[in-house]
């Protein structure tokens, strides 16, 4: 392992950062261009639906070989061979001539940006000292909430200048910048010496039962996949139907809602950068942190069903904010396993993150459907829906707690 000074490691994450907030920026993009395709191709909610899961379905196939790749070959080597897929999608979306060259163009760049997050914190794990992977950590997700805000007004605003298709050929040659820089600037994926390598080759062998094994990982797996995936899950689809739909925002407000919802998780993710390096100087464990803060999004997810309509866009704001604290685990899980591990461990558990997001976006759908097919109103559906994704937070957090919280 060899710590790099500060100098170094600012000119590391900056190249890391800026991938990060493209990938950010593909994954919401198409939200706010859903009504320009829909006219252009003549597409129905389930193609809109299917169009924002391609992203997601290309993401979760990377993630097993990711991790493994990036143990042995480096953040540096995967990531750049993972870029260049994102830019084949970018120019695939932006030549599509119908609904399956739109997916396509989505399922590539949602695998090609698969690996932006996971290299950065793959290498962080050998290159920073604990308090910086704190620190890099939080401030990764800000850049990544600094993307979804670039996706929403500012995409709007581009799109009568630009066009849809010159927007996506821009964002291509932002990838290939950004990869450039990545190249120029990051450090290759040194092997271990001889006297590490039987450790390495085992950890090899063993593959991912390394990681489905290990306690710690069994114990935060649920709360990854529906507090974290969970608060994914609210923040790229359903806080915006519920400010329709149940609170009876405008088209124009329940955009402007998710703008400053996407604000309020940027400022967030900054403050937890800052207060990272202090709680690694105290020896705060940060499990203890994620045990303690996750009741009180839980009882903000209780407040927003009993306002009901008038539960807008500031109370989504604090639900996904209260939820940040998940933010702790990506670090703790790389600290729990070997160096040599991380890359793997990362993996796995992004997949559970991400299967979390998808499970829920599509599970709190057909459960608000199926509610109002049963005889509920709108307002009953939501609530009867969120309720029981409310239960299923509930059950994690107590399950999370069964045992000392130190991995």
């Amino acid at each position: 392992m060899s710590v790099l000074g500060r100098r170094a490691a600012v000119w590391v994450f900056l190249p890391f950062a800026a991938a990060y907030f493209l990938a950010a920026l593909l994954r919401a993009v198409t939200a706010t261009l859903a009504p320009t395709l829909a006219e252009a191709f003549t597409l129905g909610a389930a193609d809109l639906g299917l169009l924002s899961g391609g992203y997601f379905l290309g993401f979760a196939l990377t993630q097993l070989p990711l991790g493994r790749w990036l143990d042995r070959y480096g953040p540096r080597q995967v990531l750049l061979a993972f870029l260049g897929v994102a830019v084949l999608g970018c120019g695939v979306f932006a030549l599509a001539t119908g609904f399956s060259s739109l997916l396509v163009g989505r399922m590539l760049f949602g695998a090609g940006v698969s690996a932006c997050l996971m290299a950065p914190l793959t290498g962080y794990r050998r290159w920073y000292s604990p308090a910086a992977q704190l620190r890099a950590n939080a401030w990764m997700l800000m850049t990544g909430s600094l993307g979804m805000v670039a996706s929403t007004l500012p995409v709007q605003w581009l799109l009568p200048v630009l066009g849809w298709r010159a927007l996506f050929w821009g964002i291509a040659a932002l990838v290939l910048l950004s990869g450039a820089w990545i190249a120029l600037a990051v450090p290759s994926w040194n092997r271990p010496r001889q006297e590490a390598t039987v450790l390495l080759e085992a950890y090899d062998t063993a593959g991912y039962s390394v990681v489905w094994r290990h306690p710690y990982f069994r114990r935060l797996a649920p709360l990854g996949f529906f507090t974290y995936g969970g608060m994914v899950a609210m923040q790229t689809l359903w806080a915006g139907p519920w400010m329709q739909r149940v609170a009876h925002y405008s088209e124009l407000e329940a955009a402007t809602g998710l703008f400053w919802i996407n604000v309020s998780m940027l400022c967030t993710f900054w403050a937890w950068g800052l207060l990272g390096p202090w709680m690694a100087r105290h020896a705060i464990d940060v499990n203890r942190v994620m045990a303690r803060g996750l009741p009180f999004s839980l009882c903000v997810m209780l407040g927003l069903l009993l306002l009901g309509p008038q539960a807008g866009s500031a109370v989504w704001a604090l639900y996904c904010v209260s939820c940040t604290v998940m933010a702790l685990s990506l670090p703790a899980v790389a600290a729990a396993f070997d160096a040599n591990a991380a890359g793997r461990a990362l993996s796995a558990y992004n997949l559970v993150v991400f299967g979390g997001v998808f499970v829920l976006q599509w599970g709190i759908g057909l459960a608000v459907d199926g509610f109002i097919a049963a005889g509920l109103d709108v307002l009953g559906a939501f609530r009867a829906a969120l309720g029981m994704y409310l239960a299923c937070n509930l059950l994690a957090w107590l399950w999370f707690l069964r045992k000392p919280a130190r991995p």
